[in-house]
């Protein structure tokens, strides 16, 4: 399985709408053409670059592995700033550009703060515009709650490239199943955990409550939350909750 990430310094004077096509292609299961930009207002950092490959490298795997083997990055080019300072090793661009790019390095837009997420306008299976990861996100290692970044990347990919959902649901955190149970929306039902209130939070630690029935919706009270356990078993699904150690799979086959 190979891979390598070739760094290209982009004169980055104006950006075009976008109204883009992708130069993502794949071939004997391996992914190439794909772009990372790093947007023009962010400053100077070598780590940023260093931690891109990392993260595209660490995804690469558990993308070969998600998907039984069937694909994974072989070709990913990094936009540079042209504020940035040249060196030997940056190339010219040759058709890659800001506007094309499948993924954006950007200061964090005020909806979604450090929160990576893929602009995605069309339906079920359409493809998504572009992935947005914000420098804090790659720079820091204080962000327990999305998991390793290999993993996010792979979760956004699925967003971006075959325009696929979400397996959670914040507007109806719980349902009513089949057995006339109340289940929290996830996938697979197989990850298990508890239903709490938090009460109060100082620092890392927390003081909850068991979460109490409403009998107007027959559902938990609306400050509930489903907390799933550390420890897991359930190899599904990445579009719920890729930060779980045992997740390793997408719920469905999507290739």
């Amino acid at each position: 399985m190979g891979f390598s990430v070739n760094v290209i310094l982009f004169l980055a004077l104006y950006f075009l709408p976008r109204v883009k096509s992708s130069m993502v292609s794949l071939s004997n299961n391996g992914y190439d053409g794909i772009v990372i930009a790093i947007n023009p207002s962010v400053p100077e950092d070598e780590k940023l670059i260093q931690n891109i490959k990392e993260m595209v490298t660490e995804a690469s795997t558990y993308l070969f592995h998600a998907t039984q083997r069937r694909a994974y990055f072989r070709n990913v080019s990094i936009l540079i700033p042209m504020t940035w300072k040249s060196k030997s090793e940056y190339l010219m661009p040759k058709q890659e550009s800001y506007d094309q790019a499948d993924v954006i390095i950007a200061n964090p837009y005020l909806k979604y703060g450090d929160d990576p997420y893929t602009l995605q306008y069309g339906q079920c299976g359409e493809k998504g515009q572009y992935i947005h990861f914000t420098p804090n996100f790659l720079l820091t290692n204080n962000l327990p709650m999305y998991g390793p970044r290999g993993r996010v990347f792979v979760h956004e990919w699925a967003h971006l490239r075959w325009g696929v959902f979400d397996e959670y649901n914040m507007d109806r955190p719980f349902y009513i199943s089949r057995k006339n149970t109340i289940e929290a929306t996830r996938c697979s039902t197989h990850i298990t955990g508890t239903n709490v209130v938090f009460k109060e939070c100082n620092g890392g630690s927390c003081i909850t409550r068991p979460c109490r029935h409403d009998s107007q919706t027959g559902l938990y009270e609306a400050k509930c939350t489903f907390i799933p356990d550390k420890s897991q078993t359930a190899k599904e699904s990445i579009m719920f909750m890729q930060n779980l150690d045992s997740v390793s799979n997408f719920y469905l086959k999507i290739l």
